[in-house]
């Protein structure tokens, strides 16, 4: 097998430049998927005697200055909202890869608080202590996405701490490329999709109404994809490509009791089952845009941040991949993105108000510059959208 893989390289390796996916520019994609709050009262007692002070206070009221820790929102002389507190963002999987290079690039600028939802507790703790996080800028919170219990009491506990919540980055992610048998979640689901689409599901739709009731001025959901999900590009195309079919599998629980643990209901395939749990990724930030961006302001968005070589996704990966993929990245083909970049790119998604678009799937180019970039034919089918949010409503016990 780690023949093949390396028989593979150069043909495969060389789909991985980012950039629009027009097939003017197949050769740039991807390989594999992978408060200030204040309440001050003014209360003044003017001194005995001092008639001339009582006079002048009754002529000029005073004015108390207060200001609500929520919202924490004042408006300026220039009529531009400005806003008197951090903003809030909780980051799944930011214990290492992206997520942890996002919450880095956010946690130190100072105007962010990061709630980093992981599996781990001691290893988020000690990975942000050893990028220099300060330690007033981010919480480490237990969240198991392979768990929908665990999903749910992280909600409950994350409405505990009194916090708002301004942003969700939905980025944590499992990748099983060699597996030959599927395993499962607590709940039953084969692990890939289980946890990358369902457990962000239910994360997503049970903290939807902290978002709305955010006053931050930009509210944003942010899903993670991958170009791997897109078969509108070379890197799509490279096998297994994704493919939900009629949804039969995910209908059926995904279980291989009484179905198969394949959304499409195909032969197991651990490959596949991660394009295919970033296809339902992307799907479902446009289902959420179609169905609640116009009524709440928040802005829904997906993105690729680059090829990230060097990555603990591909832990279970051939040595073969691991030794050769990121100098073939670096020297070959040019598409090399380091984790910090691409954490500073999701940075810019959750906090750039030229990012605010809704509905939209971000990539960058060669001088990283962020895009528009365009979805495959069954990642922007929106009826297959609209079945894929019903089917997963029901796994999730919200139907």
């Amino acid at each position: 097998m780690a023949l093949q893989a390396a028989s593979l390289l150069p043909s495969a390796f060389s789909l991985h430049k980012e950039g629009k996916t027009s097939s003017a520019n197949l050769k740039d994609s991807s390989f594999f998927g992978v408060a200030l709050s204040c309440n001050l009262k003014s209360k003044f007692t003017p001194a005995a005697g001092n008639k001339e002070l009582t006079r002048k206070l009754a002529i000029v009221p005073i004015r108390a200055q207060t200001a609500a820790t929520t919202p924490a929102i004042t408006q300026s002389t220039s009529g531009q909202k400005k806003t008197l507190r951090k903003g809030n963002v909780i980051i799944t999987g930011a214990s290492s890869g992206l997520g942890l290079a996002t919450a880095k690039a956010i946690g130190e600028s100072g105007d962010w608080h990061v709630i980093m939802a992981c599996r781990d507790f001691l290893k988020a703790e000690k990975a942000a202590k050893s990028l220099g996080i300060p330690k007033e800028n981010y919480t480490v919170m237990h969240l198991d996405l392979a768990s929908l219990e665990s999903v749910r009491q992280f909600v409950d506990n994350f409405r505990r701490s009194g916090r708002p919540l301004d942003a969700l980055v939905c980025n944590a992610a499992v990748y099983l490329p060699t597996a030959k048998e599927p395993t499962f979640t607590a709940d039953g689901f084969e692990l890939s999709v289980g946890t990358n689409h369902l457990g962000h599901f239910l994360l997503s739709r049970l903290l939807l109404d902290d978002l709305k009731q955010s006053d931050y001025p930009q509210k944003r959901l942010i899903i993670v994809g991958s170009i791997t999900g897109n078969t509108n590009t070379l890197a799509g195309n490279v096998p297994p490509k994704a493919n939900l079919g009629d949804l039969r599998g995910l209908s059926g629980g995904l279980n291989s009791l009484n179905c198969s643990p394949m959304i499409d209901g195909g032969e197991f395939d651990g490959a596949k089952a991660y394009k295919d749990s970033k296809v339902c990724n992307m799907l479902t930030m446009q289902e959420y845009h179609r169905r609640f961006h116009e009524e709440t302001g928040i802005a829904f968005a997906s993105l690729y941040p680059g090829c990230i070589a060097e990555t603990g996704l591909f832990r279970n990966h051939i040595p073969l991949f691991r030794t050769l993929f990121p100098p073939f990245q670096k020297y070959i083909t040019k598409g090399y993105v380091s984790e910090e970049e691409a954490g500073k790119r999701l940075a810019q998604v959750v906090r750039d108000p030229s990012l605010s678009k809704s509905g939209v799937y971000w990539s960058w180019n060669s001088t990283s510059s962020s895009f528009e970039n365009q979805l495959s034919k069954e990642a922007s089918d929106a009826e297959k959208a609209r079945k894929l949010w019903e089917v997963s409503e029901k796994l999730v016990g919200l139907a």
